[in-house]
């Protein structure tokens, strides 16, 4: 190989180097620094085969020599394959642990619960005698909860979720609460009252039971003797803004 007529090359030098040369001397000045610096006798995924070659156990790779095996372990393969088997391990032993990526972020893998059924639920219709507004009561019973779990609810939009075609007309309602599969309830899309005489939330941690009470509020536009009741109820109540 000519190196001596290359572009910017002087008489007797070895010329400069091409792609292909530089991507050489950096694997090789990488191999050295590799063998410096680990130690291939605690690497689990290291072997040595029958045939004098290096094999990789996690990426199935081969190599001639430790060199080219330490060059491997920098690259993202490796490092890939390293993040996915932490990620495997961490999933099975159902713990977060930190799982080392190929940047400088540490992605942590979330415990896996497993789902033990949907829980048992009463859902009461109700009426409020004093404002005449109409509510409901749901009672969602979850026995086999896990410590110190509270369950938790809110409300949905219908063009939040994608298990049915969305209608505005309706809205939903979630409870969730480990290990229990996540469970809703469709209802009227109106605007909840949040008085706290009408609305309120209670976690029996005897029964182990979850109620959500709420009412709709009334629309301020409805004419009639209804309207006029209600409002003059809310005022003898002290309801009244």
């Amino acid at each position: 190989m000519d190196f001596q007529n290359r572009v910017g090359s002087k008489p007797g030098s070895g010329g400069v180097l091409g792609a292909s040369e530089s991507n050489v001397d950096r694997r090789e000045r990488l191999r050295k620094l590799a063998l410096e610096t680990i130690d291939l006798a605690k690497d689990p995924y290291f072997m040595r085969n029958h045939l004098g070659s290096y094999e990789c156990k996690l990426c199935l790779t081969l190599h001639t020599n430790e060199g080219s095996y330490l060059a491997h372990t920098q690259g993202k393969k490796h490092q890939t394959n390293l993040a996915r088997r932490a990620a495997k391990e961490a999933k099975e032993t159902g713990s977060t642990v930190p799982v080392p990526t190929t940047g400088q972020t540490t992605v942590h893998v979330r415990k896996n619960l497993i789902k033990i059924g949907r829980p048992g639920y009463k859902v009461t219709k109700l009426k409020d005698p004093v404002t005449r507004q109409f509510g409901f009561l749901f009672q969602i019973q979850y026995p086999e909860v896990g410590l110190d779990i509270v369950p938790r609810h809110r409300f949905m939009s219908a063009f939040e979720q994608h298990i049915e075609p969305p209608n505005k007309a309706f809205q939903y309602v979630i409870f969730a609460a480990e290990p229990y599969e996540t469970i809703a309830f469709k209802v009227q899309s109106k605007e909840v009252d949040k008085n706290p005489n009408l609305f309120f939330t209670h976690w029996d941690k005897d029964s182990n039971q979850f109620s959500l009470q709420f009412f709709f509020k009334v629309d301020p536009n409805t004419n009639g003797t209804n309207n006029q009741y209600f409002h003059s109820r809310l005022a003898a109540l002290g309801l009244s803004k």
